[in-house]
């Protein structure tokens, strides 16, 4: 007891120095103290300290004694910029405060304005007209990206950034949700089979009367790290995959490229930015170069994605503003079901430092509203809990309902594991027909 009452004094006694004249002295004659004063470190819920007993049970986690006191720190309270939050009314008010802050903490480098766009190669396959485009960015390797519209298209179209997923695959890219040719890797065709129902649904949805831009992501394809580029003692004895080579060569690059995730985001700390920060940078110059094409409507513009995907369109719509509608799939659950339960299973692309404590992840998709959002579930995903998935839903439903915009938001439930299959392709292609088209 004297121990927990000296811990309980000490906390009492800092807190009054931040109070008090030392941390004002010191925010006015330090720019960084004061920048860095926006960061609260306080948890949502303060509990009362308790000492740690072995003995007590603790519900099985991924960080073992140490859950339950993480997950104190997330609390059951609408984070500082949720617009749950009961000191926020105003919609617009919240939502200059909530965006600033997301892009703030994302961090996101620069990228340039829209960039110079070369056209590889043009031409008409299954009812399609196809281009392989390529531009360069400020950093790396150029982008490579395809675009897909109806053949003999004449008006300007509605268009959708279509955004590939991660499977644990970054040797592909777009090529995992469009098909330019009547040559398929034989890699893809169980990878499609399994989580696209067969379907290069980018395909698909041109057929439908869109135009659509399908970039590879950063770290994947033409965007990858390539290992003749990194240093010797990290390669583990694993070469560049020359392209097209062989099942084994692919299947060893996809195991080093995801082990090598914690280094990339470790050296993107510090750089000054993150990950999350990249792909949303990128994916906003991809939707740049769709919006500048004269055959494409910009007042009518989405996006939509699997997995990955889903992250990339939770991630792109929550930080601009000119997309008009966003899908995301299959990648919609809360900071907590990461926290506790599944982020081993999730990629380094997720993770924005502080942003758990200003707004939930699913909160993310709020910060457009009343842009139009649907979110499609899979309820036997085995990469979320299934709760926390239910409670994002009712989450995102406390959002809507506040602004007045019930109408706005759908979430859909289908039965199976983790996919994007045909059924949830027509859910997700008729939502982006009655917002865009």
């Amino acid at each position: 007891m004297n121990e927990s009452k000296n811990n309980v004094a000490r906390r009492k006694f800092i807190k009054s120095l931040a109070a008090g004249g030392i941390t004002g002295w010191a925010m006015l004659n330090n720019p960084f103290l004061s920048m860095a004063s926006s960061i609260d470190p306080s948890p949502k819920n303060e509990p009362e300290f308790t000492p740690f007993n072995d003995s007590d049970p603790v519900e099985p986690n991924m960080i073992g004694a140490y859950g339950p006191w993480a997950d104190s720190l997330y609390g059951d309270k609408p984070g500082r910029l949720s617009f749950r939050n009961e000191s926020w009314e105003d919609v617009e008010s919240w939502k200059k405060a909530a965006q600033n802050r997301f892009s703030e903490l994302l961090a996101r480098p620069y990228t340039g304005d829209t960039p110079e766009v070369k056209v590889i190669a043009s031409y008409s396959h299954d009812g399609l007209m196809i281009e392989k485009l390529a531009w360069q960015l400020p950093y790396g390797p150029p982008t490579e990206a395809y675009y897909l519209k109806p053949e003999g298209a004449t008006e300007p179209l509605p268009g959708v950034v279509a955004l590939h997923s991660h499977g644990g695959d970054k040797y592909f890219g777009k090529r995992k949700i469009a098909q330019v040719s009547d040559e398929i890797h034989p890699m893809l065709v169980p990878f499609q089979e399994s989580y696209y129902g067969g379907r290069r649904w980018a395909n698909e949805l041109a057929k439908r009367g869109f135009a659509v831009l399908v970039p590879d992501a950063f770290a994947f394809a033409s965007r990858r790290v390539k290992l003749a580029d990194v240093s010797e003692r990290i390669r583990g004895g694993v070469v560049d995959v020359s392209p097209e080579e062989g099942e084994e060569e692919i299947r060893a690059y996809n195991r080093w490229a995801g082990n090598h995730e914690h280094v990339l985001s470790k050296s993107l700390f510090c750089g000054g930015t993150t990950w999350p920060g990249v792909t949303v940078a990128e994916d906003q110059r991809a939707l740049d170069v769709l919006a500048a094409r004269p055959d494409v409507d910009e007042n009518r513009m989405g996006c939509c994605g699997l997995s990955g995907g889903g992250l990339r369109s939770l991630m792109l719509s929550g930080a601009d503003s000119r997309l008009k509608t966003a899908v995301c799939v299959g990648m919609m659950s809360t900071w907590r079901d990461y926290l506790m339960y599944h982020s081993f299973t999730h990629t380094w692309m997720i993770y924005v430092p502080h942003l758990p404590v200003e707004m939930d992840y699913s909160e993310i998709f709020t910060l457009q509203m009343p842009s139009p959002r649907l979110v499609l579930n899979n309820s036997e995903d085995g990469i979320f809990d299934i709760g926390e998935q239910k409670r994002a839903d009712r989450i995102l439903k406390e959002v809507f309902d506040k602004a007045g915009a019930s109408d706005k938001y759908v979430c859909e439930f289908h039965p199976g594991g983790h996919k994007f299959d045909r059924p949830m392709q027509e859910s997700a292609f008729n939502w982006l027909e009655k917002w865009l088209a």
